[in-house]
Formats: structure tokens, sequence, C-alpha cells
């Protein structure tokens, strides 16, 4: 069964924002808030990046050579100059839709600024929006895992307690997921700016000891690494990309905390720790070889101080693995809005943020996904070959995307747009290449699951598209039916009837069937139809529209962004300026529920029929979607076949 009321195709009209309109907080709360759930990811990148690049590049030789630490310590650290703070923080964070990032944003952006020929612009958002959830899986399975591996270097008894003790620690995650993030969210920051502070210090003493490490600096030894060593070198790459994953957070995460503070944090903060961390531990490796199987841990001394890191470690990437299960939501419910999947419950679990949510839908599958992988892999060695993937193609989409946007909005030349983007989309598509080498060790993972959410969103927009264009054939014109009751009208009935359709030029369903069944008209009668804007957030003065088509019936348009969650009794209590009496308790709201069944000949292949059939019976109800209260909500079922 679905409902009749389905969110309409994001509106072309909205005007473009800036991504420092956060002024609701001071600039250190935001830049300490940033550090704590943008750059968690990113942030625990060297437990193992720097371990899994430098194992790759010494292939069969075993042992690490001198040049390959320098040329993999090289790689690294202008991986992160070059991908993250120049084509992340200096580029992308100024391509904001309203104050808003992440690549539904991004689309939405760029879909508005090509009109009707959007539809490739579609493909990409669907795509990068599948390949998220990749990563949304990947990133807290490995992050947890590799920082409890940890413990094998206090003691070597803890080795058949970890894969166990890990997901104790992702059930619990997921668990209290219901409970909001606001009151863990006040401790993230200053935890992770313990964890960068420990990092960069740790790191000194080795350095002084190699400081021949710090010739990794000069890019040349990059260069020179991958010249001189093959399909070694092309494999490292792959391997390489795995210190910058986590740098799409920067870009999703705009819109809760602002450019400025991102910056910040980012140029200040985040990346002199993280750059002195990953010299740190090359150079205890130029110091002994051997070190390369836990370089991270062992730029610590042993007992308790280890021991201490092992838990400050478990409490970042626990730090890391929330900020991509809630990027996971708000993707979710963007995408819900754009129409790209089925209504799904969503619960606010804050009355001052509106972008903190919990579904607990895309919390149970998140769970069952990651715990299953732990189970699969059991380490973060062979974990780590699954990662690169997702989010190496989730940036060559973002590239592709951003190219649209300077070109369109920004108003640059296609030439010029070209030249900027053109080196980040060839060093993107080098790292894909260099990771899709890895996808028979377990990079079929985020493929299978990028591949099923295509699918999926595929899938449900095109049934949904279908079924609009069947529903309009058989349905009469609105303003036909309007002047027939006008003119002849049935009997009356004392209050207030709200029809809800997602086509405001067609009699509603549920206006149809009413008048069939019980013969009788409400003395005022409203047909109401929900927008989502291709804007995050709509200012509540342009929230309602309305217009009286008769003395009896009027339309009533209301309008939301894609980040908004829609409230129509709220909304609607602001028709009321407009000159609607509206009194909830004197209104009933007609919804037509529709139970779909596969037809002879349908513009889908009979799978892809029953998949969209499925999917619309999981969707949540429009009356909770809508949060309608259901004492006043009438449902007439209708059969529709597709």
């Amino acid at each position: 069964m679905t409902s009749d009321v389905a969110i309409s195709a994001p509106e072309t009209a909205a005007a473009n924002g800036h991504g420092d309109a956060h002024t609701t907080a001071g600039f250190g709360a935001l830049t300490l808030g940033s550090i704590g759930v943008v750059y968690g990811d990113i942030g625990t990148s060297p437990l193992y990046a720097f371990r899994e690049a430098v194992m790759a590049a010494s292939g069969a030789e075993g042992l690490p050579t001198p040049a390959a630490v320098l040329g993999v310590l090289s790689l690294i650290l202008w991986a992160l100059i070059i991908v993250v703070t120049l084509k992340y923080v200096v580029i992308l964070l100024r391509a904001d839709n309203n104050g808003e990032g992440g690549t539904l944003a991004l689309m939405a952006l760029a879909q508005r600024a090509v009109g009707t020929r959007g539809t490739t612009i579609v493909l990409l958002g669907i795509i990068s929006g599948a390949l998220f959830y990749g990563d949304a899986v990947i990133t807290p399975a490995l992050s947890v895992l590799s920082a409890i591996e940890g413990m094998k270097d206090v003691t070597l008894h803890f080795e058949p307690y970890i894969v166990p003790l890990t997901v104790i620690i992702l059930v619990g995650l997921f668990a209290v997921q219901s409970r909001g993030t606001a009151r863990v969210a006040a401790f993230f920051g200053p935890i992770m700016c313990v964890w960068f502070a420990v990092i960069a210090t740790a790191a000194i003493h080795p350095i002084i000891q190699q400081p021949q490490v710090l010739l990794a600096l000069n890019p040349l030894y990059a260069v020179s690494f991958m010249i001189h060593h093959g399909i070694i070198g092309f494999v490292t790459l792959g391997a390489v990309f795995l210190a910058v994953t986590g740098a799409e957070a920067l870009y999703a995460d705009l819109g809760h905390f602002g450019k400025r503070p991102i910056q910040t944090a980012w140029l200040f903060i985040v990346v002199p720790s993280l750059a002195l961390n990953y010299l740190g531990q090359g150079a205890l490796v130029l110091g002994d070889p051997g070190a390369i199987v836990s370089p991270f841990f062992q730029l610590f001394p042993q007992g308790f101080f280890r021991g201490c890191m092992v838990v400050l470690a478990t409490a970042a990437t626990v730090i890391a693995s929330q900020a991509v299960i809630t990027g996971a939501y708000s993707l979710t419910r963007q995408a819900i809005q754009l129409g790209l999947l089925p209504r799904f419950e969503i619960r606010h679990t804050s009355e001052a943020h509106s972008g903190q949510i919990f579904i607990p839908r895309i919390n149970q599958l998140l769970l069952v996904a990651v715990v299953l992988l732990v189970l699969l892999f059991r380490s973060s060695t062979a974990l780590a070959s699954a990662y690169g993937i997702s989010v190496t193609g989730t940036m060559v989409v973002t590239a592709m995307m951003g190219f649209v946007v300077i070109w369109k909005v920004w108003k640059w030349s296609p030439f010029t747009a070209a030249a900027l983007i053109a080196p980040f989309l060839f060093l993107d598509l080098t790292f894909l290449a260099a990771n899709l080498l890895k996808v028979f060790e377990g990079g079929w993972v985020p493929l299978a699951l990028g591949a099923v959410m295509i699918m999926l969103m595929y899938t449900w927009r095109r049934g949904s598209r279908l079924l609009f264009e069947k529903s309009r054939k058989l349905e009469f014109p609105l303003a036909d039916l309007v002047a027939m009751l006008e003119k002849r009208p049935p009997q009356r009935v004392p209050g207030t009837a709200v029809f809800l359709t997602s086509d405001p030029l067609s009699a509603p369903t549920a206006l149809m069937h009413s008048l069939k069944h019980y013969k009788v008209l409400h003395e005022k009668n409203v047909i109401l139809t929900i927008e989502t804007a291709q804007t995050p957030r709509i200012d509540p003065a342009e929230r309602v529209k309305l217009e009286q088509i008769s003395p009896t019936f009027s339309k009533v348009t209301l309008k939301f962004g894609f980040m908004e969650s829609p409230n129509v009794p709220k909304a609607l209590a602001i028709a009321r300026k407009l000159g609607w009496q509206f009194d909830i308790m004197s209104t009933s709201f007609f919804l037509s529920r529709r139970a779909l069944k596969p037809a002879a000949h349908s513009g889908m292949p009979r799978w892809q029929d029953r998949l969209f059939i499925s999917l619309s019976r999981s969707a949540n109800d429009a009356t909770d979607y809508f949060q309608i209260p259901s004492g006043r909500v009438v449902e007439v079922g209708t059969q529709v076949t597709i």
C-alpha cells in the first residue's frame, strides 16, 4: 500500500546562499564542534593508513626500505595538501547551496543551474549518495576494529577478544543513536582536541631522532617513488588514499558549522597534527623497520601509556563512526525529500537543532551491515582493502558536479572551470583506479552496497514518475470538477476538508472517492500540495502559497527545503496570516491510500515493478511523515496497476 501523497519534483526557483550564515553560536564553539564532528574520520586515519601504505610499498621484500618510507610519506602529505586542503577547504567549501554542503546539496545546486537537462546530474547524485552508504558501513567497522587491535601491543593475550569486543562496542554505539547526539556531541570536540594534541606530541621525539624523515616534505620523493616502483607504486596509491578518507565530511557538514570554522580547524589544528604524526611514524620505521607491524601505537611507551592510548583511540574512532552515521541519516532525509527514496520514519532528537535526527530503519540496516563486515573480515588490514573505493567514487562525482557549479553558477568560462577542476579530477580518477585493483580483496563490498542503493534509488525515482504519469491520465481536471460542483453542489456538511495531492492540476483521488461514496461536500475544501525546493531550507515567509479558486475551494502549496522535515499543521498555522481560518479541530485531512499491482505492460521490467511495489509498502505512513494528527485523517483506498 502506498499513499497518493508524493513529494513533488524539486522546483527550480531558489536563491544562492553563503556558508557563513551561522551566527547562532560563537566562532570558537563552532570551530571546536567541527574538530569533533567533521574531523573524526580523517583524524583517525593514522591508526592504519601509513601502515597499510608502507606494507603495500614493501611488496614481496617484507621490511620497508628508507626510499619506500619517504616515498609513501611524501605521497600522504601531498595528498592531504592537494586533495583535502586545495580541493575541499579552498574550493568546494565555497560551492554551498544556501549554506549547506554535501553530495546531494551539490547535486541540487548543479541541477538548478542546468534546468531541465539535469538527468545526468541526478544520476551522478544517485551514484555518489549510494557510495556514501558504503562509506557509512565500512568506517565504523574499520575505525573501531583498528583501535581495539591496539590491545595486541599491550598484551598478546587480548587477541582472541578483539572481534567480540569490537562487535559489542558497535552494537552499543548504534543502540544509543535513538537518544540523540546532543549530549554526546558536547564531548566530541574536547576529546578530539586531546586526540590531535597527543598524536602530534608523541611524534616529536622520533622526528628529532630521525630528522631525515623531513625530506618527505619534498614532493619529488613522491614522484620518484611512483616512477621507480611501477605497479607496486600504483597499488600503494590505493592505500595512501586511506589518509584522506573523511575529506567528504568537510563538505557534508558545511551546514552544521559554516565555512570559516571548518577551514580554521583544518589549517591550524588538524593538518599540522596529522602531518606531524605521519612524520613521526615514518621516523620510527626508518629507525626500526620491524615497527611497521604497528607504527602508530609504538609511538607510545609500552605499558600504562599505550593502554591509555588504546582507550583514547577507541573513543576517537567511536566519534569518527558517529559522524558518518549522522551523515547517513542526513543523506537519507535529503534523498527522501528529493524523491530518491520512499518515506522513512524520521525522529527529531533535539528541539534546538533540526539537523539532529534519528531514522530507525537506516540505523538497523547499518548495524546489521557493520557487524557482518567485522565478522567477515576480522582485521583492519583486510577491511582497509574495502575502504577506498566508495570514497574515491564519491570524490570523482563531487569533482564532476563541482565543474558544473563553477561553470554555470559561478559563471566562469567552461575552459577556466575545466582548468581548475581537471587536475583534481585526474588525481581522484588515479586514486579510484588504484583502489579498483583491490576489488577481489574486499573492494567488492562497497561496490555491491553502492549497486544495491543505486538500484533502489533509481527504481523508486522511475517508478514514482511512471505512477504519477499514469495517475494523471486517469484523473479528472480539477478546474472542471470545481466548476461542476459550484454549479450543482451536493449536500454540504460543516467544517473544512483538506485533500493532499502531488498533482494540484488534477482532482485528488480522495476527493473523487469521497463524492462517489459519501455524496457530500464540506463547506470549505482545500487542495493541498507539498513541494520540495532545491534549497536546504525555506524562509517561513515563503512557506505557504494560498490561491482561491472558487467560493468553497482553495489551493494551498506548502514548500519545504530538502534538509527540512515537513510539518503540515505548523505550516498551515502560517496560512492564518494569509486569510485562511484554519482550525485543526474542525479540519479533516483526506488521503488516498493506493494498493499497487504489477501491470501486464509497464514502463519497467517485472522484477523492478515488484521492487517498487515492495518499497512502496515499506514507506512510512504519510500521516506520520507529514506530522498530521492521526485523529483528523480519513484514508480512502484505491487499487492501481503499474
